[in-house]
């Protein structure tokens, strides 16, 4: 029989961390899942975990369900040494709950307003990625005004909101006829969106986190498993079809230009906590996907098996993570 894990610290009182879910996205369901297995992890460390819900109209919940208005929420979080957001997409991973915790003085596990901000607007993340030398897809922005006449770019390409995650609102258009019913599909996930030639290569993530000590620790590669041409969906990625190979299969040239571009993005957008970047290998080298500075964390998501990959089982995430923010000492 496996030991038990031991508490986060044993020999000081227990710590007492709020874990928020949910949030008012369509990406509600993935945050709960993530929220309850850090809830989970924290329980295993002797952590007093206080599970609170963002429901879909953007109203807080309790951990039974009950209501709260914001004031009670407001009281109850800050109880609490941290918190732990396990929110995803605008309305939270954006810099919102982060931004909210700072001004009522509960630290965050997690980026600060600046780097979830940065990191959620996929325009301005690839503005800054080219400004310190990591390659990105060729694209065009368009505005919530802007007319559809003509083609930003030759077919195939990708269109997308400039926000939000899990792939809504992602398509792939290969035929002219498809591209306005493409953007209208991204415009249901919000107003600009963001038009990028198709990259051919394998996609290969990466995640990376700064301990207690600060130093950079990163993960293992782990290479998806996508079909020649298409894409990694909203349905691949949570009906457990997906196929994931840790560590990637690339070579130590590869794997040393994605560690760096990683690394020095999660630097240059001033993250802290965890954060995952997406890659595409092609035989010209690597090419920047997105950033996510607030990935998912389920037991099973990539995150997490990426740095079990390299011996930081989940729940010794869960404490580093939480760790680093309460900046104990031994």
């Amino acid at each position: 029989m496996p030991e038990p894990t031991a508490p986060l610290h044993p020999e000081t009182p227990r710590s007492r961390v709020a874990v928020i879910g949910g949030g008012a996205n369509d990406e509600h369901e993935v945050s709960l899942a993530s929220a309850a297995a850090v809830t989970r992890a924290l329980r295993s460390l002797s952590v007093d975990a206080v599970p609170l819900t963002i429901d879909r109209a953007g109203n807080w919940r309790h951990t039974d369900g009950a209501a709260l208005t914001p004031s009670e929420a407001v009281a109850l979080l800050t109880t609490c040494d941290a918190a732990f957001p396990a929110l995803h997409g605008v309305h939270g991973e954006d810099g919102a709950a982060a931004g909210f915790l700072g001004m009522i003085g509960v630290p965050v596990v997690g980026s600060p307003v600046r780097a979830g901000a940065l990191g959620m607007d996929k325009w301005v993340t690839k503005t800054i990625a080219e400004a310190v030398g990591i390659r990105t897809a060729q694209a065009v922005l368009l505005g919530a005004t802007d007319t559809l006449d003509g083609f930003p770019l030759e077919p195939p390409f990708v269109v997308k909101p400039t926000t939000g995650g899990s792939s809504n609102g992602v398509s792939v258009v290969r035929d002219t006829d498809e591209y306005v019913a493409a953007v209208r599909l991204a415009r249901e996930a919000g107003d600009d969106v963001l038009v990028e030639s198709f990259v051919t290569g394998r996609e290969v993530d990466i995640a990376v986190f700064r301990d207690r000590a600060g130093a950079l620790r990163t993960g293992s590669t782990l290479e998806i498993g996508v079909a020649e041409g298409e894409l990694f969906g909203r349905t691949e990625k949570y009906d457990g079809s997906a196929q994931f190979t840790v560590p990637a299969q690339i070579t130590d040239v590869q794997h040393g230009a994605i560690e760096h571009a990683a690394r020095t993005l999660y630097d240059t957008l001033g993250c802290a906590g965890v954060a995952r970047f997406d890659f595409f290998v092609t035989d010209d080298g690597v090419v920047l996907n997105e950033v996510n500075t607030s990935p998912g964390f389920t037991e099973q998501s990539q995150v997490p098996q990426m740095f079990a990959a390299v011996g930081l089982p989940y729940v010794d995430l869960v404490r580093a993570l939480l760790e680093a923010t309460l900046g104990d000492e031994d």
